[in-house]
């Protein structure tokens, strides 16, 4: 009898830490909602930069969930040219390949802003186009001074938008999905090499965001 009740515990136990490790791998289906069920404007851009008849910052964020769809495998590399192959990548692939989507060159964008601002770019010696673009201290700097500035609280949650770019201490970055969860706190779109890539994590990591910003088209 008492082996018993010990095995009981043990599965109780196992399952309850089951249960959490689902949940925080967000393998547990959650009940998503939109901007709408909060009263809350969808922000449009007024520029669809590649003229496909979407606005660029749906197009962004639709490029970073077809990023996120593809789960490319994980993996931090030097690349000849820059570019790896669409089955790899980290998470500054994923923001490049969601700007590819709206019709932009973000390794373009960013090489240019380099070589006309190095002085922006503090951890840069000597600018490397193979790799600069991809690394997500570069990507702070260019977004800094290229776009508009949001607020970092997740609780004003009417200022976060689909599109959105968010960096994490200088060592993560993410695109803004138009899922929010219960709070109205949006999803985030990521590749940290976890198994599903747009997740209800912003709360979570709240205290390392150090970015929050908007594209637009100058």
């Amino acid at each position: 009898m008492k082996k018993s009740i010990i095995a009981i515990i043990v599965i109780l136990i196992i399952a309850i830490l089951a249960v959490l490790i689902l949940n925080y791998l967000n393998l547990i289906p959650k009940e998503a909602y939109t901007a709408e069920d909060f009263g809350i404007t969808t922000l449009k851009s007024s520029v669809d930069y590649d003229n496909d008849g979407i606005d660029d910052y749906t197009d962004i964020m639709l490029g970073a969930r077809a990023d996120a769809e593809n789960m490319p495998t994980y993996k931090s590399a030097y690349y000849e040219g820059g570019y790896p192959p669409d089955t790899e990548g980290v998470c500054t692939d994923l923001v490049w390949r969601a700007f590819k989507n709206a019709g932009y060159s973000l390794k373009e964008l960013v090489d240019i802003d380099i070589q006309e601002n190095q002085h922006r770019y503090k951890k840069i010696k000597v600018p490397d186009p193979n790799i600069d673009f991809r690394r997500v201290y570069n990507l702070k700097a260019f977004f800094e001074n290229n776009s508009e500035n949001l607020t970092k609280d997740i609780k004003e949650i009417e200022e976060w938008q689909p599109g959105d770019i968010v960096i994490f201490n200088e060592s993560h970055i993410g695109i803004i999905s138009d899922k929010r969860n219960k709070n109205g706190t949006p999803y985030l779109i990521h590749n940290s090499a976890q198994p599903v890539r747009e997740e209800d994590v912003l709360e979570r990591y709240e205290s390392e965001i150090t970015g929050h910003y908007r594209w637009n088209q100058k």
